[in-house]
């Protein structure tokens, strides 16, 4: 079973751990790992490649010290290591200009405003990281009992 890590990154202390306490249910089956810059999650990503492990999803705030969240997403876009790792955006002061280019140079797959939903993470992360196991090309078998049923049905037709 291959080792799926769902990485988050916000230079606020506070907010990283929101994000982690709702992401909760999903670490049975998933490792979540927590990172406070880009730099360091950058980082993360080589050693877990390194370690043959994957990296499904990658939710990244906006605003941070360094690079931004957008131009963070749009690095780890252009890597081929992680070209089907799935990119969120979670932020609260991305302006239209920042979401549309994080959509058009990053790839992000999901834009979450905050506050965000808790329900609605949970269910958006579980069905980013089905569709990364598809996209990759990973045995779905070992996950069938956590994934979204939806995207399963839709990637088996």
């Amino acid at each position: 079973m291959d080792k799926l890590n769902v990485i988050c990154v916000d230079d606020q202390r506070e907010v990283l751990s929101a994000v982690l306490h709702d992401l909760e249910p999903l670490s049975e089956w998933l490792n979540i790992e927590d990172c406070e810059s880009a730099d360091e999650v950058l980082a993360l990503m080589d050693e877990l490649d390194s370690e043959g492990e994957c990296i499904a999803v990658l939710v990244s705030d906006h605003v941070m010290p360094g690079k931004t969240g957008v131009e963070l997403l749009t690095e780890v876009s252009q890597d081929r290591r992680f070209s089907v790792t799935k990119k969120v955006l979670l932020t609260g002061q991305a302006t239209h200009t920042d979401t549309i280019q994080a959509i058009n140079s990053a790839g992000i797959n999901q834009y979450f405003e905050k506050p965000w939903q808790a329900e609605v993470l949970v269910e958006s992360i579980t069905r980013l990281v089905t569709e990364y196991i598809f996209d990759a090309g990973l045995d779905y078998t070992p996950y069938h009992g956590f994934l979204d049923p939806q995207v399963v049905l839709e990637r088996l037709r």
